[in-house]
């Protein structure tokens, strides 16, 4: 089912080859000093730049995603009957889940620097459907007619162009303010250096000769005498089940054993030194791609609060800024409707320090039992019980505390 049918878009004259010429010269990086061809879909295919995708793309999609409204006299409430509530928290079209949405709308920005969805709008002028575009579809520029920003994208063969408030764009780094670097482009000389590795494996032990020793006679050996050997060595040297087994040998012979070429070379310390790189250049900490080398039962649980921090909460930020901007009307937004991210779970700690610190926000009066509960997915008790505020019994508000100051000195 095509998007382009569901809104009204200007047609010009603009072909495929036009577009498709467009679209190679922005993928096409050309060739790495180690002669591979690195573009967003072969970098795709190295396993630590598919796992950093993985990683940011399903972290952020499984994040609960809700439209709040603020309260006059401060805090907000979840806004479940705005229509845009159940867009971003379920269904942004009749086609996916809001996770699937994006999954795919991170991984294009991860990949890229960019991600497109096109909103569909009513006759009032709110969002009833986004719908996620490829990248490599659609290209933004800046209408020299008018100096406004537009986007041109390709469906099906048709070339349509969109104005701003109805493409979905979150761009990453970039300096002309229409489009985001690619970090594979930015950073493809590691990357080539890891696929390039990688390759190099793969060949090793499908194509090259892996010679484990040799046997060195003195002399030529006799044709029945080497049938002999060959069938003892395939008997007793070959396979798991005789690993290490002693051999006899006649007639002066010596056996030498040749290393393995890899660790001779220090590949394996290579390819891990080229993980790391690809790891921080999309700041994703290496143990959450499975190299714990570096990480301890310490300082894992800080790592991945660090994460939040510095390599979700840019992303989330972003589009926090753009899902205000492009779904919600003027008067919404000054009426105090957003969209806002949920990361208090990705931040909490092991279960004991979560207690301890719910603990003492319920002494000092921060949270009611109802509220407990509520944080730690319980439900609530209700009644004098669950609503009631506690503090401890030694702390009083100064204000009371001054007026049992001045009523004693009254009564001296």
């Amino acid at each position: 089912m095509g998007f382009l049918s569901k809104v009204v878009a200007k047609g010009e004259s603009y072909s495929m080859d036009d577009f498709d010429k467009q679209v190679r010269q922005r993928i096409q990086t050309g060739r790495s000093n180690t002669g591979l061809d690195v573009n967003e879909e072969t970098a795709m295919k190295f396993v630590t730049v598919y796992s950093c995708l993985r990683v940011l793309s399903e972290t952020i999609a499984s994040l609960p995603l809700n439209v709040y409204k603020e309260r006059k006299g401060g805090g907000s409430d979840k806004a479940f009957d705005h229509p845009l509530h159940e867009l971003l928290y379920l269904l942004p079209n009749d086609e996916m889940t809001t996770v699937t949405w994006r999954e795919q709308q991170i991984a294009s920005q991860v990949i890229s620097g960019n991600c497109y969805s096109v909103i569909t709008k009513n006759q009032r002028g709110l969002p009833i459907d986004i719908y996620p575009v490829p990248w490599t579809d659609c290209k933004p520029f800046r209408d020299q007619s008018d100096q406004k920003i537009k986007y041109r994208i390709m469906d099906r063969g048709k070339s349509e162009v969109f104005p701003a408030d109805m493409v979905f764009h979150v761009p990453g780094l970039g300096f002309d303010g229409l489009v985001g670097y690619s970090p594979v482009y930015m950073g493809a000389e590691s990357i080539g250096v890891g696929m390039a590795a990688s390759e190099f494996a793969a060949r090793f032990y499908g194509q090259g000769m892996n010679v484990g020793g040799v046997l060195e006679y003195p002399a030529a050996m006799s044709d029945t005498a080497y049938e002999r050997l060959k069938e003892d060595l395939n008997l007793k040297g070959a396979g798991l089940a005789n690993s290490w087994k002693p051999l006899i040998l006649e007639e002066g012979a010596k056996f030498s054993r040749i290393p393995m070429p890899l660790s001779e070379a220090q590949f394996i310390e290579s390819r891990k030194f080229t993980r790391d790189e690809i790891c921080g250049l999309f700041r994703v900490p290496p143990h959450m791609i499975a190299n714990l080398e570096r990480s301890t039962n310490n300082n894992i649980e800080q790592q991945s609060i660090e994460f939040v921090q510095y390599s979700l909460v840019p992303y989330l930020v972003a589009w926090e800024k753009t899902l205000n901007w492009k779904l919600f009307t003027p008067a919404e937004r000054r009426a105090g409707y957003y969209a806002k991210f949920n990361v208090a779970a990705l931040l909490r700690g092991d279960y004991k320090s979560r207690q301890e610190g719910l603990a003492t926000m319920r002494q000092n009066g921060i949270i009611n039992a109802d509220k407990w509960l509520e944080m730690e997915d319980m439900n609530p008790i209700g009644g004098t019980e669950g609503q009631s505020y506690l503090v401890n019994g030694t702390m009083i508000p100064t204000a009371i505390a001054a007026n049992k100051n001045n009523a004693g000195k009254g009564g001296e």
